[in-house]
């Protein structure tokens, strides 16, 4: 189940026995768990009628068969080009330096303790533990945490930082500092 493996994208074909690919499609869509892994419609219905179901069941592309493997591979990267929230693994948990992070539960853990992190000192911590090394200017920050165009100062990103780091303790140098530029998560060798 998708809910179980998490996978960076589904193939759906529409014609599936006992269930209709658009209502696994929508279920998907409304799970929580798995509503933003990217889905591509495959299938032999290719009526404009029912390509507008597929993507109205929240589909993220749709091909009919036959197709080119090359053009299926095409679609793909260009999923996972317009999907560049950083965050491809949001669902999963992620251990790394000593540090778990569960985004289904909100929680982190650092050497045994559960931090008490509020919702934006949390989604900063997970944005840049996902991608170590990885340098976050502090308006992609706000951007990939708050969403574009949200009214919040570059500086409060650096409160946050302080306050993320005061309750990490000796952990807290895993948020290192690019003067000038923004922050990353260290990167384990």
């Amino acid at each position: 189940m998708a809910s179980e493996q998490m996978p960076d994208l589904i193939f759906l074909d529409l014609m599936i026995p006992h269930i209709s690919g658009l209502e696994v499609c929508k279920f998907l869509k409304e799970n929580p768990a798995t509503k933003d892994i990217p889905i591509i419609m495959i299938t032999a219905k290719g009526e404009e009628e029912d390509i507008i179901k597929g993507l109205e069941a929240g589909a993220d592309d749709y091909m009919t068969k036959p197709f080119s493997p090359k053009v299926l591979l095409a679609r793909v990267n260009a999923i996972f080009r317009r999907s560049k929230r950083v965050g491809l693994d949001v669902q999963r948990v992620l251990h790394t330096n000593g540090v778990i992070i569960d985004p289904i539960r909100r929680k982190v853990t650092a050497q045994g303790l559960e931090l008490e992190l509020t919702f934006s000192e949390f989604q900063i911590f997970h944005l840049l533990a996902q991608k170590p090394g990885w340098v976050f200017t502090r308006s992609q920050i706000v951007d990939l945490v708050r969403g574009k165009n949200h009214a919040i100062t570059d500086r409060s990103v650096d409160v946050q930082i302080v306050g993320l780091r005061k309750k990490l303790g000796e952990l807290g140098a895993l948020i290192e500092t690019v003067r000038g530029v923004g922050y990353r998560f260290h990167e384990s060798h």
